[in-house]
């Protein structure tokens, strides 16, 4: 219970606090994520979390699943198809080269052995786009930039996984993850993928049925609880459920825009509880012991990672494609690592290989470093596309919702066409 009244107190603060974040360089990510890290054994000691809790990979789990599946929703398949070359260059040629370049500094500037900093690279490889949220979040922004960010980290969480499990296999004697095979691998994968794809067609068509229907009220749950079934079939299959939240997400935009329009306010707001959870948790985890066990050499690693290995790999990625020279740099500047590298660092930390400890430590110290400088700094790169509007309060007033009148119902209704005024 202390945990929860931690988390309410740390909510309200960053509620409070939103306002101002919207439009400087404070960050509510920040909040939480240093709020954890108060609260812990390293300082105040009201909660007691360690790496292997079962609450930090719960929530990170949950964290990274709720983002993936909102994002999924920002994706339109008519425009993907049109730049989906810029996404493919970032995970085809910027994520491998990303890891080796990743692994090459571990290796050498931290001692790990190459197995293990491989796994490191694999592991910080993934993006997130929540630590960016004024950049991705605003329609101001170039779409091609958007939709940049948006699809790789989407798809690059997924990508990175397999790499990871392998890498811990060949690591040594592993509890539970020494039979990871590609063909297993691959299953999970293809499994996600269609769970992914099937189950929103499946509920879409359900709703085109004469008898079925959402009243207004509850329009909102039904993307929701598509959402949930989802994320257990995942778990009980043992199929990705990255791969799917993310597919899942663009699949139900596609062919039911109705319920992108009613959901995005809960989704939202849903994603946004689930991430500030994760960081609470995951700052607890950054006690001062954490930053006392890396060495000189790995905090000089942490550095190069987020200035240096992943600037110049999408950077590489991205030359001679037709993007604009600032656009380039932004999307190279934004590759924060995020809840995938959380759980995966666990995943690391709990397999019980020779060198994990000394590699999640590298991984921890990274997390928390790339957050704050990511974090800090999207409001004022996002003045640069001119998004004076950040904190999305409009001049006439307050922004109540949508409201269920403006929305055509999910029901097996016939369509009729409305035209609505914009606010």
């Amino acid at each position: 219970m202390v945990l929860v009244a931690v988390f309410g107190v740390a909510l309200l603060i960053a509620v409070l606090l939103s306002g101002l974040a919207a439009r400087t360089v404070l960050s509510t990510s920040l909040l939480f994520l240093l709020g954890g890290a108060l609260v812990s054994d390293g300082f105040l000691g009201l909660i007691h979390i360690t790496a292997d809790s079962e609450i930090v990979a719960v929530t990170a789990d949950l964290a990274l699943f709720a983002v993936l599946f909102t994002d999924g929703m920002h994706v339109t398949f008519a425009k993907l198809r049109q730049n989906w070359k810029n996404p493919a260059r970032a995970l085809g040629l910027g994520m491998p080269l990303a890891m080796v370049g990743m692994a090459v500094i571990t290796h050498y500037l931290v001692g790990l052995d190459w197995t293990t900093s491989f796994l490191v690279g694999a592991v910080l490889a993934p993006t997130d786009p929540v630590f960016a949220s004024a950049i991705v979040g605003r329609k101001e922004v170039p779409a091609k930039l958007r939709q940049l960010l948006n699809v790789e980290s989407g798809i690059n969480d997924g990508l990175a996984l397999p790499v990871v499990l392998i890498l811990i296999a060949a690591a040594g004697p592993t509890s539970g993850m020494a039979d990871a095979s590609v063909a297993r691998i691959a299953l999970e994968l293809g499994l996600g993928l269609v769970f992914g794809g099937v189950l929103p067609l499946a509920v879409a068509a359900l709703v085109r049925l004469r008898l079925l229907g959402a009243e207004p009220k509850l329009q909102p749950l039904l993307p929701l609880a598509t959402g949930i079934v989802l994320y257990a079939a995942c778990h009980l299959t043992h199929a990705n459920p990255y791969l799917a939240a993310f597919s899942a997400g663009a699949v139900l935009a596609a062919v039911s825009p109705e319920a992108k329009v009613v959901f995005e306010p809960l989704g939202e707001a849903l994603a946004e509880l689930a991430k500030f959870a994760a960081l609470l948790v995951f700052g607890a985890l950054l006690t001062p012991q954490l930053f006392g066990d890396l060495s000189v050499g790995g905090y000089v690693a942490v550095v190069l990672a987020v200035v240096l290995i992943r600037p110049a790999s999408l950077l590489l990625s991205l030359m001679g494609s037709r993007i604009e020279r600032r656009e380039k740099l932004v999307a190279a500047w934004f590759g924060p690592k995020g809840f995938a590298s959380v759980v995966y660092g666990l995943l690391v930390l709990q397999a019980g290989i020779p060198q994990g400890e000394a590699a999640y430590t590298l991984i921890a110290v990274c997390i928390a470093f790339s957050i704050i400088a990511h974090s800090s700094t999207d409001v004022p790169i996002a003045r640069l596309f001119h998004v004076d509007d950040l904190t999305g309060i409009p001049a006439q007033g307050p922004v109540t919702g949508v409201r269920t009148t403006d929305v055509p119902a999910l029901s097996s209704a016939p369509h009729q066409e409305t035209h609505h005024a914009r606010p």
